[in-house]
């Protein structure tokens, strides 16, 4: 129960942007340095937690595949629970919040519960990788589209309800999220559907952090690459039109 004396604290959804601290926005780095308690994401600790301040209590609650991760309603009850108590807290999420962050789980949350929040967006990994890259995400008469995807559903999995027409046109610039482990799967239904296999690709992991690796390749080269890989660090891929940029060849 809370004190109805205290009075309730708020809750900043905050956006770390991909994990390179000079990323972060300018609110996203007071809101850090202000904060009582902090819950970040594996994703969004390292150096972009240097922010806080040194009255913040950090709490790790991230979820990865494979690991032993927070359960959302336990991060849910977190929030509630310290915001309740007149403490302002920080929900630290990694890259831009509302792009494959389970943004929306958390509002609803702290709205059922009268919580004060705010949403603070940031750089989205696609974005950063692009950028990292030397590409944009479109380009007029030959990229005037993008789309986001998952890779995973919430079994790990590919997702079943694939617009694969949507997927396998060769004028757009389309970004997986968390597709390593299921790329393969997704290359064979892409190339059913007509995308050729030799449609650019770029392979982004551990975008933003010291050891970044960038591959240029294709959408077929990378499937086999991904098929019996260890998937170890974040990664995002990226094909269409200007997923190799002006040169294939210029090393990255």
């Amino acid at each position: 129960m809370s004190d109805p004396a205290r009075p309730t604290g708020s809750v900043s959804l905050v956006s770390a942007g991909p994990g390179d601290p000079e990323l972060l926005t300018l609110k996203a780095a007071r809101l850090l340095a202000q904060a009582d308690i902090v819950l970040f994401d594996d994703l969004a600790s390292g150096p972009v937690l240097d922010h806080a301040g040194p009255q913040a209590e950090l709490i790790a609650v991230g979820k990865r595949a494979g690991r032993p991760s927070a359960r959302q309603e336990h991060v849910n009850a977190l929030l509630v629970d310290h915001a309740r108590a007149g403490r302002r807290v920080v929900r630290l999420k990694s890259g831009d919040a509302g792009i494959f962050g389970r943004l929306e789980e958390e509002v609803i949350a702290l709205t059922e519960a009268g919580i004060p929040f705010q949403i603070v967006p940031g750089v989205t990994s696609a974005s950063a990788a692009a950028a990292a890259a030397g590409i944009p995400l479109t380009r007029r008469l030959t990229a005037r589209r993008v789309q986001f995807l998952t890779g995973a559903d919430v079994t790990g999995h590919l997702p079943g309800d694939i617009n694969w027409a949507a997927l396998a046109d060769p004028s757009v610039t389309t970004v997986v999220f968390m597709g390593q482990r299921s790329f393969p799967e997704l290359a064979r239904g892409l190339r059913a559907h007509g995308l050729p296999g030799t449609t650019p690709a770029l392979f982004a992991e551990a975008v933003g952090h010291p050891h970044q690796r960038l591959v240029r390749t294709t959408v077929e080269a990378l499937a086999q690459m991904l098929r019996d890989a260890t998937v170890s660090q974040p990664g995002l891929i990226l094909y269409g039109p200007l997923a190799f940029g002006r040169d294939p060849d210029r090393p990255v």
